[in-house]
């Protein structure tokens, strides 16, 4: 073992011995006292393969994301003080940067008016000024889709140890639904101010904590392990979903190869081409996912509007990590249902931005029966369950 590498696992030794005592315990005090000349000589990267290795042992995410928020507590005055690699601010993650400076200014213009509104909780004018200033900040989770469907991808490819972003996505999703809460309170006449102002107290604290491990932990480490052209494809992939506030000056654009050939696919009711075949699926109103025999993602749709983002960087991804980590055992459970010949389908329908999305998961068998998949198809049907009486097709 190099000198380097037995340095790094004394540290991590020293960061589980406190990680284990904060969550046994929820104090770390006696571990401060005794270990004042450690706290200095930790680097950021070790806490992505802290808690990595918390992950692969077993521990409650809810319980590591508390955890989270204590050690790095303990160790923030080590962690600013460590050199970080400032990105270029027009690569990848120095966009990403400027839209989190953009989303730190809407929280500074938000803490006055919030603070004014607590005072003065029937002032119609400040609920309505502080309601605009939550809804141009929850512009701000495309940033977190992007994160989740173009970055991610990559690092559990790159990295051995990228089991964190589990913990960093569940945060994510914390922040999405406290930003709907907070909109939706400000949008009616009664507050319940003590949920109101521990949601807007979290997001706060949240955002600027996600801030904060991405550009001290996250993106120096993504910078020392990824190339420069890989980070530079990402800028496109995030194109697709949108960039929240900043824009990318300029993009290096690539050119589709199509995979067209004059030669036709043999499908039992007809022939077709690969352009038509792909004009066919992209022409459906629904979105349409694939998932192999292996959980592996080989395929989506595009329609000309999704319902959930997709980027090309899922190709190949493992379908357990396109989810949240709250809730990825119920689509584990689905697809071991349909592995196990015990189900083929699956229904659930949710309520997004006053939409109906009903979403359906089908079971991909071959002549023989063997489970070669699962589709996952989703759709807007408010039209659809409104629907009446009948239309003629020459009405």
């Amino acid at each position: 073992m190099s000198e380097f590498t037995d340095t790094k696992e004394k540290r991590l030794l020293k960061l589980k011995e406190v990680s284990k005592l904060l969550l046994e315990t929820g104090n770390a005090r006696s571990f401060i006292l005794a270990n004042k000349d450690f706290i200095p000589t930790i680097i950021p990267s070790d806490f992505i393969t802290l808690f990595d290795e918390l992950i692969k042992e077993g521990y409650n995410l809810a319980d590591l994301k508390v955890l989270s928020n204590k050690i790095l507590n303990i160790f923030h005055t080590s962690i600013i003080e460590y050199q970080r690699i400032i990105p270029n601010k027009d690569s990848f993650l120095g966009l990403l940067e400027q839209n989190n400076s953009a989303m730190e200014q809407i929280l500074e213009q938000i803490r006055p008016v919030y603070k004014s509104f607590l005072k003065d909780a029937d002032n119609a004018i400040l609920q309505h000024e502080l309601k605009a200033f939550f809804i141009k900040l929850e512009v701000f989770a495309k940033q977190y889709v992007i994160k989740e469907n173009v970055l991610f991808p990559v690092l559990e490819e790159l990295w051995p140890d990228y089991r964190c972003v589990k913990i960093m996505w569940s945060f994510h999703d914390d922040i999405r639904h406290n930003m709907k809460a907070v909109i939706d309170q400000l949008s009616h006449d009664h507050i319940d101010f003590k949920r109101f102002n521990r949601c807007v107290g979290d997001i706060f604290f949240q955002m600027l904590a996600i801030k904060f491990r991405e550009e001290r932990i996250l993106f120096p480490y993504i910078q020392s392990t990824t190339g420069a052209e890989q980070l530079e494809a990402m800028i496109l992939e995030g194109l697709d979903i949108g960039y929240p506030y900043v824009q990318p000056v300029k993009v290096k654009t690539q050119v589709k190869k199509e995979g067209f050939s004059k030669d036709l696919a043999k499908l039992g009711t007809g022939e077709l081409s690969v352009e038509q075949i792909e004009l066919i699926f992209n022409h459906l109103p629904v979105d349409i996912t694939y998932v192999d025999e292996h959980d592996k993602v080989r395929y989506f749709s595009t329609p000309s509007k999704r319902i959930f983002p997709r980027t090309t960087a899922i190709i190949g991804r493992e379908v357990r990590n396109c989810h949240p980590p709250e809730s990825v055992h119920v689509v584990e459970e689905i697809i071991e249902s349909f592995r196990a010949g015990k189900k083929s389908k699956a229904d659930f329908w949710i309520k997004i931005k006053g939409e109906l999305i009903l979403i359906q998961y089908f079971a991909v068998r071959d002549k023989l029966g063997k489970y070669r998949g699962v589709i996952e198809v989703s759709q807007e049907i408010s039209h659809i369950k409104s629907l009446e009486g009948e239309k003629r097709l020459l009405d």
